[in-house]
C-alpha cells in the first residue's frame, strides 16, 4: 500500500468504546487492535502505533470528545501518520469531520478490508464481488454526504472502482450495482452447473472453512498437491479454489478452500462475499481448520461458527482440524473429537482423511444421497 507519490503509508490505530463497556467482560481491547493492525499491515500499511479511547458517551459528530480529538491530533503530527484506522464503524459525517480536524485520511476496518480484498481478487467473480462491496459501501457514503478523496494521495481505501466512480451519482452507481449483480448471477449459475456435474459423477464434495490464516490453504496444497498461494498474512487468499483428493479407501473427492473468515466481519462484506462462500452450501462436510497455536483459538472458533450459523451452514456435519500442532498448543484444552494436526509438516493428515472418509462413509450408511447439493 502506497500513496501516490509511492511511500508506504503510516497508519495510527484507534479504537473507542463507551466506560460501561470495560465492565461488561468483552474482548479486551488488545485483541482486536492486534487484529486490526494485522489487516493494516495485510494492506501494506505501516502501523505506528495505536490507543483504545474509553469515552462516557460517543460523539454523534466525530465520535470522540473535542479534548481527545485534539490528543489524537497532536499524536498524528508527531508520529508522521497518514492514515487514522478506526476498529469502530464510523458515519459518513464522521469520516468527513474527522479527515477536516486530523488533516489526514480516517477510515474504518470495513475499508481496510475491502481493499486488502481488492489487492487479493484474481478470478472474474472475485473481482466482481470487490466491486459489488465497494459500490455499495460508497453508495451508502454519497447518500451521507459525499467524501473528496482528491487529497488523498491513493493507498489503503482508494483501490478497485477508484475515485472517478466515488464521483458519480447515486443513479450511476445503482445501475452499476444491477449490472455487477447480473453478471455474478451468471458466475454462479456456472460453478452450480460445475458443482452439479461432479454430484452426478458421484464425488463428494468437503469444504475447508476457518479464521483467516489458520492455514487452510496449506491444508488444501497438502492434501490435493495444488499450489494456491500461502502467505502469513491475513486473506491471504480471496477466490475459491475446488481440486479433486483421494480418500483412503481409493475414492475420489472434491476439496474446496475457501476465504478465511474474521470476527465481526461487516454486514456488507458478508452479502457481498456470500458467493465465495457458496461452496460451503455446496459441500457435504465441512473441516473446520482452527490455529491451534493461538490463545484466541475459541474465539475463532465461536466467530466462525457465529457466521455459519448466518449463512446457515451451521448444522452442517464437521470435523474440528486444529492446526499447527508442531508450535504448540496455547488456545485452551482441545475437544474431544478434534484431529490435531500440522499442514506445514505433515503431522495427522492421515487421522484427518480417515476422519473424513468416516463421515462420508457414514453419511452414505445413513441413507443420503452424496450426489445431490446439501
Amino acid at each position: 500500500m502506497q500513496t501516490a507519490g509511492g511511500k508506504a503509508e503510516n497508519a495510527w490505530l484507534v479504537w473507542v468504546r463507551r466506560k460501561q463497556r470495560r465492565a461488561a467482560g468483552a474482548h479486551a481491547p488488545p485483541d482486536l487492535i492486534r487484529e486490526l493492525e494485522s489487516l493494516v499491515e495485510s494492506a501494506g500499511g505501516i502501523v505506528k502505533g495505536g490507543q483504545t479511547h474509553f469515552v462516557p458517551a460517543e460523539n454523534p459528530a466525530t465520535l470522540i470528545g473535542k479534548g481527545t480529538l485534539e490528543r489524537l491530533k497532536e499524536t498524528v503530527k508527531e508520529n508522521l501518520v497518514d492514515l487514522v484506522v478506526f476498529q469502530n464503524l464510523l458515519k459518513p459525517k464522521q469520516q468527513l469531520l474527522l479527515e477536516e480536524e486530523l488533516e489526514v485520511k480516517v477510515l474504518d476496518r470495513r475499508e481496510v478490508i475491502l481493499d486488502i480484498f481488492a489487492q487479493r481478487a484474481r478470478t472474474r467473480e472475485g473481482k466482481l464481488q470487490v466491486e459489488l462491496a465497494q459500490l455499495s459501501f460508497r453508495l451508502g457514503r454519497l447518500i451521507g454526504g459525499r467524501r473528496e478523496l482528491s487529497r488523498l494521495g491513493g493507498g489503503i481505501g482508494t483501490r478497485g472502482p477508484g475515485e472517478k466512480k466515488l464521483e458519480e451519482d447515486r443513479r450511476k452507481i445503482r445501475s452499476q450495482l444491477r449490472q455487477i449483480g447480473r453478471e455474478l448471477d451468471d458466475v454462479r449459475r456456472t460453478r452450480k452447473i460445475h458443482y452439479d456435474r461432479r454430484k452426478e459423477i458421484g464425488f463428494p464434495v468437503v469444504a475447508l472453512v476457518g479464521y483467516t490464516n489458520s492455514g487452510k490453504s496449506t491444508l488444501f496444497n497438502r492434501l490435493t498437491g495444488a499450489a494456491v498461494f500461502v502467505a502469513d498474512r491475513l486473506f491471504a487468499t480471496l477466490d475459491p479454489t475446488a481440486r479433486k483428493f483421494v480418500l483412503p479407501g481409493g475414492k475420489e473427492a472434491i476439496l474446496v478452500d475457501t476465504v478465511g473468515f474474521i470476527h465481526e466481519l461487516p454486514d456488507e462484506l458478508r452479502e457481498s462475499f456470500l458467493a465465495t462462500l457458496e461452496g460451503i452450501g455446496e459441500a457435504d462436510l465441512l473441516v473446520h481448520v482452527v490455529d491451534g497455536s493461538t490463545e484466541r483459538m475459541e474465539d475463532n472458533i465461536a466467530s466462525v461458527g457465529k457466521i455459519l450459523a448466518v449463512l446457515e451452514f451451521g448444522k452442517k456435519p464437521a470435523i474440528l482440524a486444529v492446526n499447527k500442532a508442531d508450535l504448540g498448543t496455547a488456545g485452551g484444552p482441545i475437544e474431544k473429537d478434534s484431529v490435531r494436526i500440522s499442514a506445514r509438516t505433515g503431522d495427522g493428515l492421515d487421522v484427518l482423511v480417515r476422519a473424513m472418509e468416516g463421515e462420508l462413509c457414514t453419511q452414505r450408511q445413513a441413507g443420503k444421497d452424496l450426489t445431490r447439493p446439501a
